[in-house]
């Protein structure tokens, strides 16, 4: 029974709950180095993201017999161009739209919470409507409500997220600059503590997960643009106030998969309403056509089939993983899933080679 595959997990999955039982009953003794491992973490993060955006300009540089300090050189020299060009285009209008956002606040709040009150009152007197109706209302504003404090913890921990990133930015060009010059040295650092097939197997490990973290990332930032893209030109048309401040949130809202477009058509809902009650028609259309052209036409041509879950356990992990950790737990959580099952199907691969040669052998 011992050498049978589930009563093998079952013990490592115990053992991994007491390491993590006891580890908790000590952490005040790792409080300083978690502090810094916190601190460190955001930069390394934003620098893995622009390595692994830059990675193929680098690699396309030195296929010509660029030199390594020749590519980083010019990825450096790019990466600054592409955000002056951003900063002296977009930064004039995103300024005056601010502005405005701030001038009528007030005011928009004003609206919101009246438009709530008209519709609580109006859900408080609705004794006439047949009881199933009454039934689906309940559950509809329930439904409403915990999507509202969730939006709202989210929208909350988001702008916490970015000022306290905007405090470690210094140390992203470190963390980049070092990627882009010592890259391949890590999976040797970690492989060549093994030896023969354990070597194989844990050399073609880290290569499938820095395949899924490239895909994933160049993916997903990829089809966030083409959505902004898709947003700006929709809301344009249709003159929807503050435009490129809902697309520049929608951007990194749709970096999420799945919820993160429901969280960037709020706010434009909200706006929408307050602007015209008939541009929510419009809002909706154009939130629509965006998510459409994003499942039928750019996710499958852009992502393939290389993460290949689920979108229920998508939805489902990144639930959990908000309710554990905010919204970096949210932002995480799919690419960790996505290394997480890659080494499981390589150890399940492994084990199914070591029962075969066994098996060979007999």
């Amino acid at each position: 029974m011992t050498k049978k595959l589930w009563f093998q997990a079952g013990v490592g999955i115990l053992l991994a709950l007491l390491i993590l039982k006891y580890f908790m009953e000590i952490k005040g003794i790792f409080a300083p180095l978690l502090i810094i491992a916190k601190t460190i973490f955001v930069p390394l993060l934003l620098g893995a993201v622009l390595f692994y955006v830059t990675e193929p300009l680098q690699r396309f540089l030195e296929k010509r017999k660029v030199p390594r300090w020749g590519s980083i050189l010019a990825i450096l020299i790019s990466v600054a161009a592409v955000i002056w060009i951003f900063i002296s285009i977009i930064g004039p209008p995103v300024v005056n739209q601010v502005d405005k956002l701030v001038k009528h606040a007030p005011f928009i709040a004003k609206e919101v919470t009246v438009q709530t009150e008209n519709l609580i009152d109006v859900l408080q007197h609705r004794e006439d409507f047949p009881p199933q109706i009454n039934e689906w209302i309940d559950k509809a504003v329930n439904y409403i409500q915990t999507i509202a404090v969730v939006f709202g913890k989210l929208v909350v921990q988001f702008f916490q997220s970015v000022f306290q990133t905007a405090f470690t930015l210094i140390l992203v060009p470190f963390f980049f600059i070092f990627l882009l010059k010592d890259h391949e040295k890590f999976a040797p650092f970690i492989y060549n503590f093994f030896s023969g097939k354990q070597q194989e197997w844990v050399k073609k490990t880290l290569k499938d997960i820095n395949t899924v973290l490239r895909t994933y990332i160049q993916g997903q930032l990829l089809i966030s643009f083409l959505l902004a893209l898709i947003m700006l030109l929709g809301y344009w048309i249709i003159g929807l106030d503050y435009a490129l401040l809902l697309v520049i949130f929608a951007f990194f809202m749709n970096v999420i998969p799945f919820i993160g477009p429901w969280i960037a058509f709020t706010p434009a809902l909200i706006i929408g309403f307050l602007q015209d009650p008939q541009m929510v028609i419009w809002v909706s259309l154009v939130t629509l056509v965006a998510q459409q052209t994003d499942s039928n036409l750019i996710t499958p041509n852009v992502m393939g089939k290389t993460l290949d879950i689920h979108p229920l356990t998508v939805i489902t992990v990144i639930l959990a993983a908000g309710n554990i950790a905010g919204f970096l737990g949210i932002l995480l959580s799919i690419p960790a899933y996505a290394v997480g099952k890659v080494i499981v199907k390589n150890i399940y691969d492994r084990r199914k080679e070591i029962k075969l040669a066994a098996t060979k052998n007999v």
